[in-house]
C-alpha cells in the first residue's frame, strides 16, 4: 500500500499528537519493506522525524501554512492534489482537527477524544465550535475511524451518531525500549543536576491547559496536604504553556508553598524516563482523557500513580492506580497523603502498575492499524476533484 500521514497537528512535537505520531512511525518502519509511507510536514518540523531516515518519504509543507485555518484550508484544497500525485492508496490524518472532505483515496482519521462535548470552555469558541460542529460532519465523509480507546469510541456513536461498523477500537501502545524501571537512585541524581530537584516530589506530566487538566485544584489539593502533613515533598509540573495557563502559574504564585511547586515547561522526550523513575509519585488529576498516556507512561517506570477515571482513563489504568475524583479537592488531597505516608503502599501501586503497563505495546498499534488500512484502502469511491473543491468551498470557505 501508498499510506499517507498528515503531520500537521503536532505543534512543534510537544502534543499527545505528536507523541502518538512519533511512536506509530516508529512502529511502521519494520514495515517499510512492504508498503510505502508518505509524511506530510511542515518545513520547520522535519528534524523532528529524523528518526524515519530514508525509511520513510518526506513531502515537506511550506511553513506559511502552519497557522491553524491556513492549515485548515490547506488539508481541505492541496492535501487531496497531493494524495492523487502521489497515487496513495489510503491517507491518515492522525486528529479530527484535519479531517479531509475532499475524498481523494481512501480516508482514515484518529479521534483521540470529544473534549469539547465534555468539558466546557475548553477552547475557544472558534476552536469548540469546529469541535462539536464541523467535526461532525467531516467524520461523516471518512471511510473509518480509529478510537484509541472504548472511551472514545462511545462517544463517537453517542455525539457522531456514526455506525460501529465504521470505527475501530485501537489502543495506544507504550515504547517499551524506552519506558522500565531503573536505578531511582540514578534517575535522581540525573533530575537533580538538570532540575536541581533534590527533595521528594510528586509529578504531573500534562500540558499546562485550565481548566481540563485541573491543574489549579491539585495545587489546591497539594496545600492542603502540606498544611496538614508538614511534608518537605515537592510539587514537579511539566509541560508548555496552553490555553488558560495563566491561571495556573497564579494559582502557583499564590500558594502559600510556591516555592516548592515547581513548573519545568515542556520535558523532553528524552528526558522524561529519568523524571518518572525520580518521582516518589506520579498524579493525574485530568477532568477529561481520550486515554492518557503519561499515566502508563509512569507505570512502566515503576512510578506509583495516582489517577481521576475520567473519560478513558478508569479503563487505561484500571486497578492499579489510586483513584481520586478530581472535582473534589479533599479527594486528592487524601490520596496525596495516603500515598505519601506509607510506602508499602507505594510498592503495591507499583507492582500493579508495572503489569498494567505490559497490556500496551506500540508494535500491536502498528498492526491494528495497517489491517484498518488494508481494509479499507480499495473500498473508498473519490468524487471528481472539480465536485470535491466546489463541495469543500461551499460547505467551510
Amino acid at each position: 500500500m501508498r499510506i499517507g500521514l498528515s503531520s500537521s497537528v503536532i505543534q512543534r512535537g510537544k502534543t499527545g499528537v505528536a507523541q502518538y505520531l512519533f511512536a506509530l512511525l516508529r512502529a511502521f518502519l519494520p514495515y517499510t519493506d512492504r508498503h510505502q509511507f508518505i509524511l506530510f510536514a511542515l518545513e520547520e518540523d522535519l528534524p523532528l522525524f529524523g528518526f524515519a531516515g530514508k525509511q520513510v518519504q518526506i513531502v515537506p509543507v511550506p511553513e506559511r501554512f502552519r497557522p491553524a485555518v491556513k492549515n485548515i484550508a490547506w488539508h481541505q484544497t492541496e492535501m487531496p492534489r497531493l494524495a492523487r500525485q502521489h497515487k496513495l492508496d489510503v491517507l491518515h490524518i492522525p486528529s479530527y482537527r484535519r479531517m479531509l472532505w475532499p475524498r481523494p483515496c481512501a480516508l482514515v482519521s484518529t479521534i483521540h477524544d470529544l473534549a469539547p462535548f465534555q468539558v466546557a470552555n475548553k477552547y475557544d469558541w472558534k476552536r469548540m465550535f469546529y469541535g462539536r460542529v464541523v467535526v461532525k460532519r467531516l467524520a461523516r465523509r471518512q471511510d473509518h475511524i480509529i478510537a484509541i480507546s472504548q472511551n472514545t469510541a462511545s462517544d463517537i456513536k453517542t455525539f457522531f451518531k456514526l455506525p460501529d461498523k465504521k470505527i475501530t477500537i485501537v489502543h495506544n501502545g507504550l515504547e517499551h525500549d524506552r519506558f522500565f524501571p531503573g536505578p531511582a537512585e540514578t534517575a535522581r541524581a540525573e533530575v537533580a543536576k538538570r532540575h536541581a530537584l533534590q527533595k521528594q516530589f510528586f509529578l504531573y506530566i500534562a500540558r499546562l491547559e485550565h481548566p481540563a487538566k485541573n491543574h489549579v485544584r491539585l495545587i489546591s489539593a497539594f496545600n492542603e496536604f502540606k498544611t496538614a502533613t508538614k511534608s518537605n515533598w515537592q510539587l514537579v509540573l511539566g509541560g508548555s504553556d496552553w490555553n488558560g495557563a495563566e491561571a495556573i502559574h497564579e494559582a502557583i504564585r499564590h500558594s502559600p508553598f510556591s516555592t516548592d511547586i515547581r513548573s519545568l515547561g515542556f520535558v523532553d522526550n528524552a528526558h522524561l524516563p529519568d523524571l518518572y523513575r525520580a518521582a516518589e509519585a506520579f498524579v493525574y488529576p485530568s477532568l477529561y482523557e481520550g486515554f492518557g498516556m503519561p499515566p502508563i507512561e509512569s507505570m512502566a517506570c515503576g512510578c506509583p500513580v495516582i489517577c481521576s477515571t475520567r473519560g478513558s482513563l478508569g479503563e487505561v489504568v484500571g486497578s492499579a492506580a489510586a483513584i481520586i475524583n478530581p472535582d473534589d479537592t479533599a479527594s486528592i488531597q487524601r490520596q496525596l497523603t495516603l500515598v505519601a505516608g506509607d510506602e508499602s503502599l507505594r510498592n503495591r501501586l507499583r507492582t500493579a502498575g508495572l503489569a498494567q503497563a505490559r497490556n500496551f505495546d506500540w508494535s500491536k498499534t502498528a498492526a491494528e492499524t495497517l489491517e484498518v488500512y488494508a481494509k479499507h484502502s480499495q473500498s473508498s469511491l473519490p468524487c471528481k476533484p472539480s465536485q470535491v473543491l466546489r463541495s469543500a468551498q461551499g460547505r467551510f470557505f
